[in-house]
C-alpha cells in the first residue's frame, strides 16, 4: 500500500511537467467497501464528455462516461459486474486550471453474474447504478471519494440494494 500512495504522489507531483494536451481517455482504479465486510475492486475506462455547459467565471458542467468491471468480495461469496455510467460532474475553475476539484453524480446500469452475497438477495442480476461524489484533478491524475448504491428498483422483490463507498484514483492520457 505504502509504494501505491508513493506512486500516487509522485505522479501528482510531476503532472505540470508530463501534462500534455489530454485524449480525453482515462482508466481508473478504486477499492471500497460495503456493510464493513463486503470488499469492492473496480477497473473502469473512463472518456470525457466533450461538450460544457453553463460556463462561467466559477466553473462549468461536464462529464464523461465510465465502463467498468467490478469485483464484491466476502469471505467465499463473490460477485462480478460489469457496469456503464453516464456521470455528470460541476467542476470548479477553469479546464485550464492545474488543480480543478469537482462534484459529480449520475445513474448507470450494472450487470452481475450472481445476486446474492453476504446474506443479501439483490434479486436480479439487472441492476442501477447510482454515485455521488467529489473529486479533485491534479493535471492527469483525477482522485475521487463516492457513495455508490447498487438496486433493482424494486424490479423484483426482494430489492435489499447494497450501498459502497469507495476511493477511485485514475490517470487520463
Amino acid at each position: 500500500m505504502k509504494k501505491f500512495l508513493l506512486f500516487v504522489l509522485s505522479l501528482v507531483l510531476f503532472s505540470n511537467i508530463a501534462m500534455a494536451e489530454s485524449s480525453g481517455y482515462g482508466i481508473s482504479f478504486g477499492y471500497g467497501e460495503a456493510d464493513t465486510d463486503i470488499d469492492i475492486y473496480r477497473l473502469g475506462i473512463k472518456k470525457d464528455f466533450t461538450s460544457k455547459w453553463f460556463e462561467s467565471r466559477f466553473g462549468y458542467f461536464s462529464g464523461y462516461f465510465e465502463l467498468s468491471y467490478n469485483r464484491w468480495e466476502h469471505d467465499d461469496d463473490d460477485i462480478n459486474a460489469v457496469a456503464l455510467s453516464p456521470v455528470f460532474t460541476y467542476c470548479f475553475g477553469s479546464e485550464s486550471n492545474t488543480v480543478r476539484p469537482y462534484i459529480e453524480g449520475g445513474i448507470g446500469v450494472a450487470y452481475l453474474d450472481e445476486y446474492h452475497i453476504a446474506d443479501r438477495n439483490l434479486s436480479t442480476n439487472f441492476q442501477f447504478e447510482d454515485r455521488i461524489g467529489m473529486g479533485m484533478r491534479i493535471g492527469f491524475i483525477d482522485l475521487n471519494f463516492r457513495y455508490m448504491h447498487y438496486s433493482n428498483a424494486s424490479i423484483k422483490s426482494p430489492n435489499n440494494g447494497i450501498d459502497i463507498l469507495m476511493f477511485t484514483t485514475a490517470i487520463q492520457f
